[in-house]
């Protein structure tokens, strides 16, 4: 953004030519830190924000049994249902937490 506002300086201002070099080098070298500081402000915006989607977004969500979880059975979570394995087994209509996604199996925990 700040190379885009010096290159419209240059040609919309009547600057004398070796100051408008040494103002579009400025801009180049401003535009640079700008990239930089905005590259590490996502990165650490990134690293706060909860993951909403995918595997990492499951882990500590609760789910609903359906079928009895001895130790394999059937979880609702989120309108979908899920195999789930429960080692401490889990009867339907109980409330279960995620603690892991292995393929395509959920490990809960009561």
């Amino acid at each position: 953004m700040i190379l885009l506002l010096t290159i419209l300086l240059v040609v919309l201002l009547p600057i004398d030519l070796p100051w408008s070099v040494l103002l579009l080098v400025a801009g180049c070298v401003l535009e640079v830190g700008e990239i930089v500081l905005l590259r590490r402000w996502s990165k650490r915006l990134d690293r706060r924000t909860k993951r909403t989607t995918g595997a990492e977004a499951l882990i500590g969500q609760a789910a609903k049994v359906v079928e009895a979880c001895r130790p394999d059975g059937m979880v609702q979570l989120r309108g979908e249902l899920w195999v789930a394995r429960c080692d401490e087994g889990a009867d339907p209509g109980e409330t279960v937490r995620v603690l892991s996604l292995e393929g395509l199996t959920l490990v809960v925990a009561r």
